[in-house]
């Protein structure tokens, strides 16, 4: 059973930490305002079977460079972890947020490369049928702190720059603290907010133009129900569990699955995965 001997690479100037034993890698992908930390007590679930291996993207972590980089750049470096890492293997996806975005945008574009995806709290979000279930009133709350989170982007890159008074980090921790956010605030800063002014602004190519999600292997996704809308459409949910091998679960949590309910979530996958997990 292979074993990890480094556990962290430097690749393309981001640390991958690699954890764990078995013939199968775990790709673990976190979103806003996370960092790899999100997944420790999933990996520490994981590592006896799993070879988990984690990173934060590029901007997310302040020992990067504070600037926005593309669905392109992010799915291609995602691919050269990959191969470095895992070469010759399909790996296990797992996204979350805006974790799920890019990582679905390379499972569609790179399918020989993914052998199971496990999504947490986004699936089909834009989608024609998702886009029919979002009455005006959910819409209004996602451009309400989707805005917010992009102006601090502007403010971190504009009059913080000049002026150095860190309004856009101040911007970004208040809304994490408002909607509830597990990461610890040290790691919170004004630099992880930009696929929000990407998402809103179309730069640096924008994200309008990406792959739909067909899963082309088995899907397993998890999502919480004590939110005051979702990010994946009820077709999406019934299409999941009509297909064999696929499922679709829900959890009396928010957006955050993973650290509001670990013991049930990390059941939920060695359950789905096939593996008995200690």
């Amino acid at each position: 059973m292979p074993q990890t001997r480094n556990p962290v690479q430097r690749i393309d100037g981001v640390d991958v930490h690699i954890q764990g034993r078995g013939a199968q890698a775990i790709v673990m992908l976190h979103g806003w305002p996370d960092t790899h930390r999100l997944w420790d007590e999933t990996v520490a679930h994981l590592q006896s079977s799993y070879r988990c291996i984690r990173f934060t993207w590029p901007g997310f972590d302040d020992q990067t460079p504070r600037r926005a980089y593309s669905r392109d750049e992010l799915v291609a470096l995602l691919k050269r972890i990959i191969e470095q890492t895992c070469p010759g293997e399909q790996i296990i996806l797992m996204a979350h947020d805006w974790g799920c975005l890019f990582g679905y945008q390379f499972a569609m574009r790179h399918p020989e490369l993914v052998s199971r995806i496990i999504g947490v709290d986004i699936g089909d979000a834009g989608s024609p049928a998702h886009r029919q279930v979002m009455t005006w009133k959910p819409l209004a709350m996602v451009f309400s702190y989707q805005a917010w989170l992009a102006l601090a982007w502007v403010m971190d890159r504009s009059v913080d720059r000049w002026f150095g008074s860190a309004l856009g980090d101040r911007m970004t921790r208040n809304m994490a603290a408002k909607m509830r956010c597990p990461s610890d605030p040290q790691y919170i800063h004004a630099g992880m907010c930009y696929p929000y002014f990407i998402q809103w602004t179309g730069a640096h190519g924008g994200y309008r133009r990406g792959l739909a999600l067909k899963p082309q292997c088995p899907m397993l996704f998890i999502f919480g129900s004590r939110k005051p809308f979702q990010f994946h459409s009820p077709a999406f949910v019934d299409a999941l569990n009509a297909t064999p091998g696929s499922r679709a679960l829900k959890f009396d949590t928010g957006h955050w699955v993973m650290t509001a309910r670990p013991a049930e979530f990390n059941r939920a996958l060695s359950d789905w995965l096939g593996t008995s997990v200690h």
